[in-house]
């Protein structure tokens, strides 16, 4: 009984680690798209929610399925109700950078009023901190969690040095402010991505801990 459980949970790692993967890349491909003003990748990139919709689906049932077949208690438990949290947070990411897609189609044809170096930076502090929160899940890695929860500050600063660049935009010419607020928006989502990777990594210390702290509240 043991044996099964432990392969189950094997698979629960991998499908996780699989879920993060599309995360990772649905992020990337959601940057590419608005840095190259690519519509038809945007396009894509709002269609690939639609797998990592599916993949919370495996998941969700592979978790029920330990939770009502083996009952698991103590750690294990903690293990499978995490994915469970967890899987709600990777899926939200994966609205937004869809989100981000649909604001991108509506940029494509226009001239950009200011460089996008703070939004590709938080782009890249989010991906890592998904792909460095799941990575811990799967290796019981408490550090690693910490980390990802830690990068979350660089992330909120670039919001506001985006949100400071954006008002200056406005301030300076009233025309702007359109284009200002669809990159704020972006800016928006990126930062509601490194909250969500945070609450991943709150609940891998959950699962290894017992102990839950909200590190969003401020």
């Amino acid at each position: 009984m043991r044996n099964r459980f432990d392969k189950q949970l094997v698979q629960l790692n991998d499908y996780m680690l699989e879920m993060g993967s599309l995360i990772e890349q649905s992020i990337e491909m959601c940057v590419r798209a608005l840095v190259n003003q690519d519509a038809e990748l945007a396009k894509q990139g709002i269609n690939a929610d639609d797998e990592i919709d599916h993949q919370e689906k495996k998941i969700e049932t592979l978790c029920l399925q330990l939770l009502l077949q083996q009952q698991p208690v103590a750690t294990d438990l903690r293990v499978v109700s995490s994915a469970l949290k967890m899987i709600t947070d990777m899926e939200r990411i994966g609205d937004q950078a869809a989100d981000i897609c649909e604001i991108t189609i509506g940029l494509a044809n226009q001239e950009y009023i200011k460089k996008l170096e703070h939004i590709q930076q938080m782009a890249k502090e989010t991906t890592v901190m998904v792909v460095k929160s799941v990575d811990a899940y799967v290796h019981k890695d408490y550090a690693l969690a910490e980390e990802v929860i830690a990068r979350d500050d660089n992330v909120d600063r670039l919001f506001a040095e985006v949100k400071a660049e954006l008002i200056r935009l406005i301030n300076e010419n009233a025309d702007n402010g359109e284009q200002a607020t669809d990159f704020l928006m972006i800016a928006k989502y990126f930062e509601r991505i490194g909250d969500h990777a945070t609450n991943i990594a709150e609940w891998v210390i959950f699962s290894i801990t017992g102990v839950h702290d909200d590190y969003n509240v401020h």
